[in-house]
């Protein structure tokens, strides 16, 4: 219905499978669009229209984009080595939330692990964890040492060290302290 109504001069079917574009050529030629005006054509090839005529065109570079939450396009050496010790080690999140004011821990800190370890089965490890996370800050909040990336630094090592030691991984450790 939409091919006579719209009455294309040329036709070129892009979605679905290729047995889908087919089946949809041979709609276009049924309602009379001549074959040689009914492109097929595979990704990345170009039909180019020049002086009312399209002809076939060469081929452009296509594939996947990759999306890292940043941003959308290529992917640098970085990122991919983040996705890799994701999927070797996992991840461990340490969250914390200071009164910076009355230099405290107001909650926390609790461990977040997701493909590093199994939650149930290394409750003791992970308790272990949330005290050094706490000593760590105890001890930073005590000598007026607060800039968040100094803090962060120093529990990232710590955690890394002792997760190294119990464990033999090295899962991708990110603090997370939050104020108020």
């Amino acid at each position: 219905m939409m091919l006579n109504l719209m009455k294309p001069k040329y036709f070129i079917p892009v979605h679905g499978e290729y047995r889908m574009q087919k089946a949809h050529a041979r709609l276009a030629k049924a309602v009379g669009i001549s074959e040689e005006r009914t492109f097929l054509i595979d990704k990345g090839e170009v039909i180019e229209f020049r002086g009312g005529a399209a002809r076939p065109g060469g081929k452009v570079p296509y594939g996947n984009i990759l999306i890292d939450g940043l941003g959308i396009g290529d992917v640098g050496n970085i990122v991919l080595r983040d996705r890799r010790l994701l999927s070797q080690d996992g991840i461990l999140i340490a969250v914390v939330t200071l009164n910076k004011e009355a230099k405290t821990i107001a909650a926390g800190p609790e461990i977040i692990s997701r493909g590093f370890v199994y939650m149930r089965e290394s409750e003791t490890l992970l308790e272990e964890a949330e005290k050094m996370v706490a000593a760590i800050i105890e001890r930073c909040l005590e000598s007026y040492m607060l800039e968040w990336s100094s803090l962060k630094a120093n529990i990232r090592e710590a955690l890394s060290q002792f997760l190294f030691e119990k464990t033999k991984r090295r899962p991708m450790i990110l603090p997370i302290i939050m104020e108020v």
